[in-house]
This record gives C-alpha cells, sequence and structure tokens, in this order.
C-alpha cells in the first residue's frame, strides 16, 4: 500500500520537512540508502552537494540519472532503497524522463508495494493519476502526462493564501474538472499531506479539497481527505 509524506515546500529555505518525514525510515539503520530522483530539474548539480550534506547524518544518497544510467542500475538503486526523495522543478521534465527511461513501471510498482515516497512540488504531483494540475510549461513538448497514479488525488503545490491569488488558481484549476472527476488537493506552502495506504490525511498546514460539482472545502489537520 503507498506510503507517501508529500509537500508543497521542503521547509524554510531548507529541507526539514523533507528530513523530518524522512528520519522515521532512516534513523539508527547504518546501511540506510536513500533512491534521490532530481529529474525535475536540468541543474541537478546546484543542489547535490547541499542535499547529501543534509542527509549524511541520516543515510548515503544514490542518485539516480536517466541520461546516464541503465535501467537496470536504476531498478538496483531503488530496489535497495529505504526511501525515495523526488524533489521539485518542472513536472514535465521529470514524468517525461521517467517515461522515456522506462523506470516508471518499477518505480510505480515499488511504490505501491508500500516503499515509503517523500516529496515535494513536482515529486508531489507526480503522484497523482496525472500532472495535468502543474502550473509547469510543458518545454520539452512531452505528450505523455500520465502520473505514477498510487494515490487517486491529483496535487496542486504552492496554493495562494490571499483570495485574490487563490480567485485567480481556482479560474485556472476549473478547467480540470472540465475533463476529469478526480478531486484535487491544493496545498499551500507547509502543508504536509500523508497517504497511508487507502487513508489520506492534511498533517499540517494550510489545503483544501476540490470535489467535480462542488465548493472546494478547506481541510482540518488530523481529519482524513475523502473522494
Amino acid at each position: 500500500m503507498p506510503n507517501l509524506h508529500l509537500f508543497s515546500s521542503p521547509g524554510n529555505d531548507d529541507i526539514r520537512y523533507i528530513l523530518e518525514a524522512s528520519r522515521l525510515y532512516l534513523e539508527g539503520k547504518p546501511d540506510a540508502t536513500v533512491a534521490y530522483l532530481p529529474l525535475a530539474s536540468l541543474y541537478v548539480e546546484r543542489w547535490q552537494s547541499a542535499t547529501e550534506d543534509s542527509f549524511k547524518s541520516l543515510a548515503r544518497l544514490e542518485t539516480i540519472n536517466t541520461d546516464t544510467m541503465n535501467l537496470s542500475k536504476m531498478e538496483d538503486i531503488i530496489r535497495r532503497a529505504s526511501l525515495v526523495y523526488i524533489p521539485g522543478g518542472n513536472t514535465f521534465l521529470l514524468n517525461h524522463r521517467l517515461q522515456i527511461s522506462r523506470l516508471m513501471l518499477f518505480l510505480r510498482k515499488k511504490v505501491q508495494a508500500g516503499l515509503p515516497v517523500v516529496a515535494f512540488s513536482a515529486g508531489a504531483i507526480l503522484c497523482g493519476p496525472n500532472i495535468l494540475t502543474s502550473k509547469d510549461m510543458n518545454t520539452l513538448g512531452t505528450s505523455s502526462f500520465e502520473g505514477m497514479n498510487v494515490t487517486p488525488f491529483n496535487f496542486s503545490p504552492h496554493y495562494p493564501l490571499d483570495n485574490y491569488g487563490q480567485a485567480i488558481k481556482d479560474e485556472w484549476l476549473s478547467d480540470y474538472h472540465f475533463f476529469h472527476d478526480n478531486p484535487i488537493v491544493m496545498m499551500s506552502d507547509g502543508a504536509y499531506v500523508k497517504v497511508d495506504g487507502k487513508k489520506t490525511t492534511l498533517v499540517r498546514g494550510e489545503a483544501w479539497v476540490w470535489r467535480k460539482d462542488q465548493e472546494k472545502e478547506r481541510l482540518e489537520e488530523g481529519k482524513l481527505i475523502t473522494l
């Protein structure tokens, strides 16, 4: 069953939310490894050292590069990992790289079987049925929009807190429900949503769920999010 820890933002000028969620699966395990999938970024090297330093007291980071690694090598990293960490960036690029490398099928299988995922922004969007609630530019022109599909909810991170910003975002998101029936979870920065099997909960922060043909609902911390 899926075990997802999803964030809109990774922390406050750092990745403290990511580390907090990861600690449960890494602490006290001398051989713990993290499968790091920074595939949403064209500039992975900018964050590599800082990410390694952040995790160094907890686990060893094994970075997956779909451009240079073969499928067998990437699958081996995920197979040995205690968890998968998927950061933000361009959601279309992230999905494209997973699809063309053929890693998506194996990743989905392992996550469905319970491999923990800690992700933010583009990484959170990827977990839904599709990535069509991403506001990123499809600059590479991919025609593949299927997500990892390990939760029935779509996600929209960086949801504004002010009324004007929400009105603009809501108008844009309303087009999604013209073509698709599943709910959207809109997460403001600082929000943390946990998926434990079929149970989806807002752990903290401010978030809303928008079901088709209904008014959006502000979520309460600790309360299950229903379809």
